[in-house]
């Protein structure tokens, strides 16, 4: 396949990829990504078995698959917000890993999944392989084409350093704590039951910049757009014993439709929770922004 067909092909997967993801809530299931079709024909984005996609006729990878507990030890280093990309087991120079390795040199823009549960894929693209460490049996893959011109990403400078983690915490963690969460809540929002993914978020309960913000589902609410708004802004408060409360001086506005039925209604719901206890949110968590809307 020419290289400029190739391209242009790999960027119109990409984009369909995004935008399904985004009317879905952030995420694809393995059934869409097995029946991709393009110019007629079936061009499956992820492989049946294996964490890595090489269609025939490709100069190199279009996907990988990053599982925690697969087969492969694929691992975000926390020292460089690099993927570590291992190589595929007892085949270090076979056909998988010189697609991988031909990425290298082509640039070509690959589509990282993140299975986040059993069939649902978290999708972040376009990220770049950037290079091969031997000694590791792994790939270093980026989050952004910058790193393929960086002399050394082995050994980024502290400027680079930061920006990599930034953008991991920005590309990787936020896309799949939404994931986790809307999955979790069965894509509907906690407090109206609104099931359209693309209007849906997965709100921290404790902000993810402090200490206890970690990117868990028990620390997560999915939320239509307007109540995560409202949410962030202490118009709207959840306690520990999941009921919704309204602002008092909201509660006594005069305004249209949408304050009175889309805030001033919810309050003294009771939250709409995920099937699995595990995934509640976390009382105390809860209790502890409670404490910051009650004493507003």
């Amino acid at each position: 396949m020419d290289s400029a067909v190739e391209a242009a092909l790999r960027a119109q997967i990409i984009e369909w990829i995004q935008q399904r993801a985004e009317a879905n809530g952030g995420f694809l299931h393995r059934h869409e990504l097995l029946s991709y079709r393009t110019g007629g024909r079936d061009l499956p984005l992820i492989d049946y078995s294996r964490g890595i996609r090489n269609p025939s006729g490709f100069s190199s990878t279009l996907a990988i698959v990053q599982s925690a507990h697969g087969p492969y030890d694929d691992a975000e280093d926390p020292e460089d917000g690099l993927l570590h990309y291992a190589y595929r087991k007892g085949d270090p120079d076979g056909g998988d890993n010189r697609k991988l390795r031909n990425a290298i040199n082509t640039g070509m823009p690959l589509v990282l999944f993140r299975k986040e549960t059993p069939n649902y894929y978290t999708p972040i693209a376009p990220v770049y392989v950037v290079d091969d460490v031997p000694e590791e049996r792994a790939f270093l893959i980026a989050l952004d084409e910058s790193f393929r011109y960086m002399p050394d990403v082995r050994h980024l400078s502290e400027p680079q350093r930061r920006y990599a983690l930034r953008l991991a915490k920005q590309r990787l963690h936020q896309p799949a704590f939404r994931t986790r969460v809307l999955l979790a809540y069965r894509t509907r929002c906690a407090v109206c039951e609104l099931k359209h993914g693309s209007l849906l978020d997965a709100a921290h309960i404790a902000p993810d910049s402090s200490e206890k913000g970690i990117p868990t589902t028990p620390n997560g609410l999915a939320l239509c757009k307007i109540h995560h708004a409202a949410f962030d802004q202490q118009m709207l408060g959840v306690s520990p014993d999941y009921v919704v409360h309204i602002d008092r001086e909201l509660l006594e506005e005069v305004d249209g439709p949408m304050l009175r039925h889309g805030l001033q209604e919810m309050h003294g719901r009771t939250l709409t929770l995920p099937t699995s206890p595990r995934d509640h949110p976390d009382r105390e968590l809860l209790a502890a922004r409670w404490d910051l809307f009650a004493t507003q």
